[in-house]
């Protein structure tokens, strides 16, 4: 949306004007406006970075007298013509693919990291969809965001006097929000009724503008509501299973009925995470309605443009509800608003569709209704297809139909201003808005003095935000006026500075660096080369295991020793990702493989010069070389073995002790570790443009968005004729399915087997299935497929077909096994229609 003209109007449309920039969240990542916020209010903006709660903060005396200043004015002029300019372009979209049947795609996700000024947003989950967010405005893709506004968001943490974890939750103040109440066409407040468990559930609309895109945010707290029902949207991941569903309802139910009121009819529906699966169920009843079809025919047009993203590395990770539950809430929408039984229903969120014991399983509603899903990393996308295989019986893990695309970071949201202008100088301005083509070997011919110079800077300016924000964190942990003035001194600029933060866990393995609390203590007080150590991170309130983890590290900080080199910072958030990921040197990750799906947060320091230490585990299993950083691990699991936890340390503490500390402070004449500063330039070559969210968002439009546009378009026509046809033909096979096989016959002919199996297919015709043969994978290769050849039929047996094939004869024959499966073109074989037959 273009903002107004800044030209020949008064003062009070010119900050009407300021107005539309401050509530654009593009200034989130565009760092060019910080300057007009700064001259308004410097100490608010340096507080907050919220250029909507400096509008409302600021007096209409200074607001006037900024405005009248020509160079503010020439300056805000300036911005408002970049911007429409950036609007009105062409975006990678467009450029290359003008043909394509993707006017709308609808992105759904429980949470969303776009700024602190929008504290919507728990962690990975977030970071992930904020940040693509914002990648999808940068390239131009058609995606509208939708999500929950909560009243109070994920917890606020605090540190007690014993330093042990304090959860609170202050009160999100929407009008200090940068976003709008949505407004129908008579300039209503947009509101939507819900039915809930036999009463009526308003909704309210608000709009957050993030660049080109739009993201529409949910909430509950309605005066017409009953008391109960206004806290629905509450708390971020609070309350228990109840609440839960209902913000799930609210999520995907309500979600499609405002983008339907909006007149938005996107093509593809984007689940991030399984929170919003109730989405598919409403748009395929929308379907029902604006067709004139059944159900079970909606659905299936409808699948074909739905995309599942799965974050999920167990079972326990899925929200699973009971069959009461669900009874309750659903009973009533399945016979009236489906005209289906509560029973079918149901069958979409269990792996037996005939247990109703079985929880309501809502990864599994989002597998059933969707016409792709991958997982978040290339080992994430193997452990989602071992966790699904039950979905999907008698069919070989690797053929489960889970796919990856690997999350990647807005680059632009979290390089520091400093290694922003190092990535402008080097690639250009417009380098995260294309292909990035070049842009590796670009940033290759950068000097090592200046990207050491770079990383001299970026550590001095996080230990200034360490000395700035420790004290206050100690006053008011009750820490005496000498600990605060020596909090205030705390830290060097130039010691090795490492990195660890993130949600502490038991799987995270947060503490893993006290495994031998002495080896650790030399490392980090070792005279000649010392090392200093940031950590932050947050664990769930109900998550005790996880807080005592982090007082066990605060009671190590305590220790005299240390106190000079190890700090806990509290309430870790985006902001202080933000300096942290820019100032390390060094980020650490240790998850116990392969429970972290793919962690981000290493990700955020590739374009800042930072490296990685990390388990072989999520992203880092598909990043790591030795030419650009360190990893613990052999790529193997080892579950709980608390032998391998201690195995691991020892590597950490090994790679710190010979080959990190040492290379860091190995020194050229000129001060310059030139073998670091060789990784430092790898890892951000060849590494940021990779994980980036550019790459993932470019990745998820070609192989996801517009194939799955173009299959929901063709099943949709004419009323949904083909889907109806689809899934017709679906049911006649699952009907037919009794396939026998006959003897097979096996010839060596030189390098190759000779195989041919006779087939009774019964009433099914030949070209209705695909015969292949079949061999499991060796080691690492994926499995052999090869397709038979009709050879002919048996004339004295109607049904019997005679099939044969010519493998390599590399391994032995009882290896290869004859299978047959369904085939027919549209249909999705296995997820829609996991049938097959082996011959036994």
């Amino acid at each position: 949306m273009a903002i107004r003209s800044f030209t020949n109007v008064d003062s009070e449309e010119r900050a009407d004007t300021l107005i539309d920039l401050a509530l654009d969240l593009r200034w989130t990542w565009n760092h060019s406006t910080d300057d007009v916020w700064r001259e308004l209010d410097p100490v608010l903006w340096a507080a907050t970075q919220n250029p909507w709660l400096i509008l409302q903060a600021v007096s209409q005396d200074r607001l006037r007298l900024c405005l009248a200043d020509p160079r503010f004015e020439d300056r805000v002029r300036e911005l408002l013509e970049n911007t429409n300019r950036l609007e009105a372009s062409d975006a990678w979209f467009q450029k290359s693919h003008p043909g394509a049947p993707v006017r709308s795609v609808a992105y759904f996700s429980m949470e969303y990291m776009l700024s602190e000024a929008l504290p919507i947003y728990s962690g990975g989950l977030g970071n992930v969809a904020g940040d693509q967010l914002k990648a999808v405005s940068d390239l131009g893709v058609p995606v509208v965001g939708v999500g929950l506004l909560y009243q109070e968001g994920y917890f606020r943490q605090e540190i007690d006097s014993t330093g042990a974890q304090v959860a609170v939750y202050p009160f999100n103040d929407t009008g200090q929000l940068p976003i709008l109440p949505l407004r129908d066409r008579n300039g209503d407040w947009l509101r939507l009724k819900i039915p809930l468990a036999g009463s009526q559930l308003w909704v309210r609309a608000w709009e957050a503008r993030v660049g080109r895109t739009k993201l529409y945010l949910l909430d509950t707290n309605d005066p017409a509501n009953l008391p109960a029902h206004r806290t629905i949207t509450g708390e971020l991941y609070g309350g228990g299973s109840e609440t839960r569903l209902r913000q799930e309802i609210v999520l995907g139910i309500g979600g499609w009925r405002l983008l339907r009121a909006l007149g938005i009819r996107p093509e593809v529906c984007h689940l991030n995470e399984g929170h919003s699966g109730f989405a598919l169920i409403e748009r395929a009843r929308f379907f029902m309605e604006d067709n004139n079809r059944p159900f079970d025919v909606a659905l299936s047009v409808t699948r074909a443009g739905n995309l599942f993203t799965t974050h999920t590395s167990v079972t326990a990770g899925c929200d699973r509800f009971s069959p009461t539950l669900i009874e309750k809430y659903f009973k009533g929408y399945a016979e009236e608003s489906l005209n289906i039984s509560l029973h079918d229903l149901s069958a979409l969120g269990r792996a037996d569709p005939n247990d109703d014991s079985e929880p309501f399983n809502m990864a599994y509603l989002a597998i059933h209704g969707s016409g792709a899903v991958n997982g978040v990393s290339r080992l994430h996308g193997r452990v989602s297809r071992h966790l699904f295989e039950p979905l999907f019986p008698h069919w070989p893990e690797a053929e489960v139909p889970i796919g990856h695309v690997t999350n990647g970071v807005h680059v632009p949201t979290w390089d520091s201003p400093e290694a922003d202008a190092l990535w402008e100088k080097a690639c250009g301005k417009e380098r995260w808005r294309g292909s990035l083509e070049y842009v590796d070997e670009q940033i290759r011919c950068v000097e090592d003095h200046e990207l050491w110079h770079l990383r001299k800077k970026v550590r001095k300016a996080l230990v200034g935000f360490v000395r700035q924000r420790l004290p206050v964190q100690w006053m008011n942990q009750g820490e005496p006026p000498v600990e605060i003035e020596r909090a205030a001194r705390i830290f060097d600029e130039h010691r090795l500075t490492l990195g660890f933060a993130r949600r502490f866990a038991v799987y995270k393995r947060p503490n893993m660096l006290l495994h031998d609390q002495q080896r650790l203590t030399r490392i980090l007080t070792d005279p000649h080369r010392p090392v200093q150590l940031i950590l932050a991170g947050k664990a769930h309130p109900r998550d005790e295991p996880g807080q005592a983890m982090i007082k066990e590290w605060n009671e190590f900080i305590r220790r005299a020793e240390v106190r000079e080199h190890v700090v806990f910072l509290a309430d870790y958030d985006m902001s202080m990702t933000q300096e942290l990921v820019a100032g390390v040197d060094l980020w650490l990750n240790t998850p116990r493989r392969p429970w972290e799906a793919c962690g981000t947060s290493g990700m955020k320091v590739l374009a800042n010069g930072g490296l990685n230490l990390s388990e072989l585990d999520g992203w880092w299993a598909e990043a790591y070389a030795p030419e650009v950083g360190w990893a613990i691990g052999d790529r193997q699991d080892h579950g709980n073995d608390p032998n391998w936890d201690a195995a691991e340390a020892d590597a950490l503490y090994s790679l710190l002790e010979q080959e990190i500390v040492p290379m860091y402070y190995n020194r050229d004449e000129r001060g310059i570790p030139r073998e670091w500063v060789k990784r430092i330039r790898e890892s951000m070559a060849r590494l940021t443009p990779v994980f980036s969210t550019n790459r993932a968002v470019r990745q998820y439009t070609e192989e996801y968005y517009v194939p799955l546009a173009a299959a929901y378009c063709t099943r949709a026509e004419h009323r949904g004729r083909v889907g109806t046809e689809l899934l017709a033909w679906e049911r006649e096979m699952i009907s037919k399915w009794h396939i026998h096989f006959g003897s097979v016959a096996i010839e060596t002919r030189g390098a190759e087997y000779f195989y041919s199996v006779p087939l009774d297919l019964g009433s099914i015709k030949p070209d209705d299935v695909e015969v292949e043969i079949y061999a499991g994978p060796q080691g690492s290769e994926l499995p052999f497929i090869m397709a038979m050849a009709l050879d002919r039929a048996v004339s004295d047996s109607p049904g019997v077909y005679l099939y044969a094939a010519a493998v390599p004869a590399d391994r032995p024959a009882s290896d290869y096994t004859p299978r047959v499966i369904p085939r027919r073109k549209g249909v999705l074989i296995p997820l829609e229609l996991p049938l097959i037959a082996w011959q036994k």
